[in-house]
């Protein structure tokens, strides 16, 4: 099967849940997905749900559970270099068809992530694994190298009302 790269980026709300909807589609296929969360760290309610899809879907986090405000710190930019790390043995093991990368253009927009190094893994890729890259903000390069775009636009959000994140909904 021929694979490709995946960006969804933009400002508006779903790109982490298109992810999510590709991740459950590819396990109901018998497809083995490694989904692996930059910049976010915790209990979130799609990680619970994916570990309930057993060996089908490998889920790693590589975040500290906080927003990177200002210059990322040290240990912003170690958590994302082991998730590099994990994710280019994910992409070299051979174990896995689908590989996610959520909210890594985001963590290369803070600098948490060098660009450089997200386009070397790019450029690893088996030609046989597809690869979905998820956040806000990503770079003209990342879009380049890839095969397919969504961008969401914000058109109206009750976010705007005062409506904060609700479980099951945002997360």
């Amino acid at each position: 099967m021929q694979a490709y790269i995946h960006v969804y980026t933009g400002d508006g709300k779903g790109k982490t849940t298109a992810a999510l909807g590709l991740t459950l589609r590819a396990a109901g296929a018998g497809l083995r997905v490694y989904f692996a969360q930059f910049i976010k760290q915790g209990d979130y309610s799609e990680i619970r749900a994916l570990a309930e899809l057993g060996a089908r879907v490998c889920v790693a986090q590589f975040g500290r559970g906080r927003f990177v405000r200002g210059a990322p710190e040290p240990a912003d930019v170690a958590a994302a270099a082991d998730g590099l790390r994990a994710v280019a043995a994910a992409l070299a093991s051979g174990r896995y068809d689908l590989v996610v990368l959520d909210e890594i253009n985001v963590a290369v927009a803070l600098g948490v992530v060098a660009e450089s190094d997200l386009l070397d893994l790019l450029d690893a890729r088996p030609p046989g694994v597809e690869l979905v890259l998820t956040g806000r903000r990503a770079s003209a390069a990342v879009l380049e190298r890839a095969h397919l775009v969504t961008e969401m636009r914000a058109v109206k959000h009750y976010f705007e009302q005062g409506v904060g994140a609700r479980i099951g909904i945002e997360k």
